[in-house]
């Protein structure tokens, strides 16, 4: 039987009004799973860190965001419970999508949107998509493809899109998964349907101010920037290929073909100097040498073969001095990988599942904060490490959170923790939960 796995997930440069403390969006200010502030924890206390407060949430794989003393997060309200999770079929639920927003310090419910909301998708426990927070506004997208823009404070609904019914975007078999992306005045998002795979609307109104390419599925990745030359490019990628074109136009500049199994183009490509990384299920994953000029195509350094590479799925992988790490999808570990060659350097289960044989899609999200990281993985616990290409060295470990979602036979939680304000904040079908990592 064939497998296939929901890809939570789960890029981008934010307004200028986030500041150092804020995790505004999925991966944190920059899209780049950096945690900025000084001050944290050296290691855990032998009980773990302290939990600040806990609220009850439903389901959904939506990973909170924080900005301004608020935390935003979605979740779905089934009116049946799910009692077929096959993640080789789409499944009908009707139910309930809701935007809360929360008070930091407390949990504190501040506003809540619902809207009614019938799933049919594989894996239908909930929304996909971290919020995204812009100043006075935050910008939400469902599962089936509803965009909403907010009023921060109120909740007041600024302005809304139906990808579904205004592009005739085809639904995703694992739903709506590209966390929107704001650039300058537009926010560009995932979209789909015939010439509008990327589309960009104007953040204060929702007017499309341009929409480009077309694929028969759109995947799931994320929007991203990257920086080539002196100038800034829109990376879209879709099941066939990556694409580059230009944030404020949507013009084409270049394109690299990449077909991951099943049409999982879940990770969002990642860039380290000269270097651009993309990888996906069943062995597919290209490394670019970035060229000087802007108008210019990438070189290919290399793709992955059995034994070299890394294979991404739920988590995108961080880069740091020439190091790719992140969860291979195929053996269930998280490795180390040389940027410039593909040769694996070392790699290890105890990051994501601890099961010695591994586990298919094992997930661990990897967030840096100075010399160290801090990796959630799908059991719920929250690790501190080191690494460095000869070695996974573990620092201090603590269980958080209870999985509750299920996937291939086994509890998970799949969800991007957010990192602000000194807290992490954490979420699984059950509850939301904030807990203190100050130093």
């Amino acid at each position: 039987m064939q497998r296939f796995v929901f890809p939570m997930l789960f890029f981008g440069l934010v307004a200028s009004t986030v500041v150092a403390a804020d995790w505004p969006q999925w991966m944190g200010p920059n899209r780049n799973g950096e945690w900025v502030e000084d001050g944290i924890c050296e290691s855990f206390p032998e009980q773990g860190p302290k939990k600040l407060w806990s609220v009850p949430i439903r389901g959904g794989y939506s990973g909170p965001a924080v900005a301004g003393g608020r935390v935003f997060v979605m979740d779905f309200v089934p009116e049946q419970a799910l009692t077929d999770n096959n993640p080789n079929k789409r499944h009908d639920i009707r139910g309930v999508e809701r935007v809360l927003s929360l008070d930091e310090k407390t949990g504190k419910q501040l506003w809540k949107h619902e809207y009614p909301c019938t799933y049919s998708l594989s894996f239908p426990c909930g929304p996909r998509c971290t919020p995204t927070i812009d100043g006075t506004r935050v910008y939400t997208v469902g599962a089936m493809g509803q965009l909403f823009c907010f009023d921060v404070k109120t909740g007041q609904v600024i302005w809304s899109k139906d990808f579904v019914k205004d592009y005739a975007a085809p639904l995703p078999m694992w739903g709506f998964c590209g966390h929107p992306l704001v650039h300058k005045n537009l926010l560009i998002c995932l979209v789909g349907g015939n010439g509008s795979l990327a589309v960009a609307f104007d953040t204060a109104t929702g007017k499309e101010v341009w929409k480009s390419l077309s694929a028969k599925d759109s995947g799931y990745c994320p929007p991203s920037l990257i920086r080539v030359g002196n100038e800034q490019q829109l990376v879209i990628r879709c099941p066939h290929a990556i694409h580059a074109i230009k944030p404020m136009t949507g013009e084409k500049i270049w394109h690299v073909k990449l077909e991951p199994k099943y049409g999982l183009s879940i990770n969002a490509p990642q860039q380290h100097k000269e270097f651009l990384f993309a990888g996906g299920v069943g062995g597919h994953a290209v490394m670019l040498k970035l060229p000087e000029g802007s108008d210019e195509a990438p070189i290919e350094v290399w793709r992955g073969s059995k034994d070299t590479g890394l294979y991404p799925s739920n988590a995108t992988p961080l880069i740091s001095d020439g190091t790719l790490y992140g969860c291979d999808s195929m053996t269930g570990a998280f490795m180390a990988v040389e940027l410039a060659t593909g040769k694996r350097l070392w790699e290890s289960q105890e990051p994501t599942t601890g099961k010695p044989e591994g586990l298919m899609h094992g997930t661990a999200f990897a967030v840096q904060n100075g010399d160290r990281y801090f990796l959630f993985n799908e059991t719920g616990h929250l690790i501190l490490a080191k690494l460095t290409p000869e070695k996974y060295t573990e620092i201090s470990r603590a269980k958080l959170i209870e999985p509750t979602g299920e996937a291939f036979g086994r509890k998970v939680v799949w969800s991007h923790p957010a990192f602000a304000d000194k807290k992490i904040f954490v979420r699984n079908d059950q509850e939301i939960a904030a807990f203190d990592l100050a130093k």
